[in-house]
This record gives structure tokens, sequence and C-alpha cells, in this order.
């Protein structure tokens, strides 16, 4: 059986590729900084390996033996107080785990990276060959994925790396489940003007599983999905929640001007506010991705996003997140 290492499987992408690796019938050790997860990693049936990305030796000695590494794990903050441990995680942990990777003879490194390497500052329909312009970007998160993906790019392992752009399905928790759960209690105070291009997780960690059976070295993917407005997305979880929502997006400087006064008072109270400017800035931005190399090279499916919306949604009610078991 072949051997893989994981990093990021308690997380919602990480989760869904230890899933995938398992279907492909791989031995998972996946990576579990703290005993908390041990017990999720093996119930879906991979070994957790204690490391930490920031110490190389602990990396190396836990992807010896192992036909290939699978990084998933990334800081997704996007306030500016954590900017430092957000680097240390996404850039140098990357650059760390590529010189273990590569000190071990693994012969392949499948990363996650995100459309957000271009960057909000790209305009128009993005694919493969429109350059990147993260490093310009004055949101950290943008900049530590293009610097962690141009690691990747110049590594001595054979790579491939993925750009997923919004990623949605069943088992978030945190990313946009936030917004739903907001819908679903009527909370939502507004609604970006941006649009949004949303893709299947499940659909994006089986992509990632075929790129790397089928040897794509040296290639990057764009993991897109069916494009819609902010407004037409929560139009359509309310509808199918039965819940109010505002009819149209707040203007983009009310956003940007509250998002202000917010950061400005959590540098007082010290608490995360629960939108920054940088958020406020993406979900203004209009998204457009073109999966197309995807879909030919690696039989991506993007899947229509009321059937994505339905699968994430009849999850959270199983789960209690929403409808009368969420209160």
């Amino acid at each position: 059986m072949t051997t893989v290492f994981l990093t990021g499987a308690s997380g919602f992408l990480g989760g869904h590729l230890l899933h995938e690796l398992r279907t492909a019938d791989c031995a998972v050790k996946a990576l579990s900084r703290r005993a908390g997860s041990d017990a999720a990693i093996i119930a879906a049936g991979a070994v957790p390996v204690r490391a930490e990305l920031a110490d190389r030796a602990s990396l190396q000695a836990a992807v010896r033996g192992c036909a290939a590494v699978f990084h998933a794990a990334a800081d997704t903050s996007m306030w500016r107080p954590q900017a430092a441990a957000q680097t240390a995680t996404n850039v140098q942990g990357t650059e760390n785990l590529l010189r273990a990777t590569e000190a071990a003879g693994v012969p392949a490194f499948a990363h996650s990276s995100s459309v957000s390497a271009w960057s909000h500052l790209v305009r128009g329909v993005i694919d493969e060959s429109v350059p990147q312009r993260g490093g310009e970007s004055w949101i950290n998160y943008e900049c530590t994925k293009f610097l962690a993906e141009q690691a990747v790019r110049h590594a001595r392992v054979p790579w491939i790396v993925f750009n997923p752009s919004h990623i949605l399905g069943p088992g978030d928790r945190h990313n946009w489940a936030r917004l739903i759960m907001l819908v679903d209690r009527e909370k939502l105070p507004g609604i970006p003007p941006g649009i949004g291009a949303f893709a299947d997780v499940r659909e994006i960690a089986r992509a990632q599983v075929r790129a790397w059976q089928r040897q794509r070295f040296g290639q990057a993917y764009l993991l897109g999905g069916e494009q819609a407005s902010f407004v037409d997305f929560v139009h359509r979880v309310g509808a199918a929640l039965g819940k109010r929502t505002p009819r149209y997006a707040t203007p983009a400087f009310a956003l940007m001007a509250f998002a202000r006064l917010a950061d400005a008072w959590s540098r007082i109270s010290g608490k995360q506010p629960d939108i920054t400017p940088e958020a406020a800035t993406l979900t203004c931005h209009e998204l457009r991705v073109d999966s197309s190399k995807a879909r030919r090279e690696l039989d991506y499916v993007e899947t229509p996003l009321d059937t994505l919306l339905a699968d994430t949604l009849d999850w959270m009610r199983r789960e209690g997140m929403v409808g009368r078991a969420a209160g």
C-alpha cells in the first residue's frame, strides 16, 4: 500500500483530501500538532504524526518513506495583528516542509495554494496564463499564498500546485458556513457587492488525487466553480432556509468604512473584529475563474451552485448548525 503524508487533515479541505486518499487505497500519515486532533484523524482512517511546520527535523522524520506529500495546512486569517504568525505558517512552514521532503527523497509534493495568489489586483477572467500579483498585495494572506506557491515552483522535488477559488461544501464549519448561519438566524447585517466562484470541496480533493496519480508534475490548476454575486448567493441561501435576507448589496464604500472602524477598535480591545479591511476588500472583488485546464486534464467537475448549496445545507442541518436544532 502506498503511503502519503498530509498536512491540514483536521481542516475543511484537508479532511476531504484524507477521504479521497483513503478511497484511493493510500495509507495516510497526517500531521497532528495536538492530541485533540488525533481521534478525528484515526476515525478517518489515518495515522496521526506529531510534527511542527516550524521544525524541519520533525517534518523530515514524518515524511520519510512516503510516496507523496499533500500540503493543505494554511493560516487564512484576515486580521493584521496575526500577520507575522500567518507568514510563519504559510511561507516559512511551506519552505520547511519542502526542504524536509527533498531531504527525505519523497518524489512528489502536491500543494494547496489559492486563487488568492493572483490577488484582488487582477481584474477580468483568471486562467493559468495570467500573471500572479499576490506579491504586490497589501493583504497578507494573498502575499503569503503567492510567496509559498513561488517556493513550491522553485523546489527540487516534483510538484503540482492547486489554486481553488471560494470553497464550499459539506464539512464547512468556519468559511461560508459562518455567513450561512447568520442568514439562518436572520442576523446578516448586509451583503458584500462582489462576485464569487463557488467550488465544490469534494471535487477539489478528487482533482488533487487524480493529478498526483496522473503525474502532472510541474503543472498548476485553477479549480473554480459556478460564478454568482454574493447577493445572489445570499438570496439562494435565504430561499433554501426560508429566511429573510437583505435585498441589496451594501455599497463598497460603506462596507470599507465599517471595516476600518471595526479594525481600529480591535486594536484597543484586542479582539478580532467580525469584518476587517482585508476581508471587506476581498468580498467587494469580482472573481472570475476559468477552470478549463483542470476540466480537460483532471476531469474536474464544477458542481452547479444550487446542488452544491443543497448538499452543504443538508450536512449543516444534520450537524445542527442551521434549522431548529441550531437554536
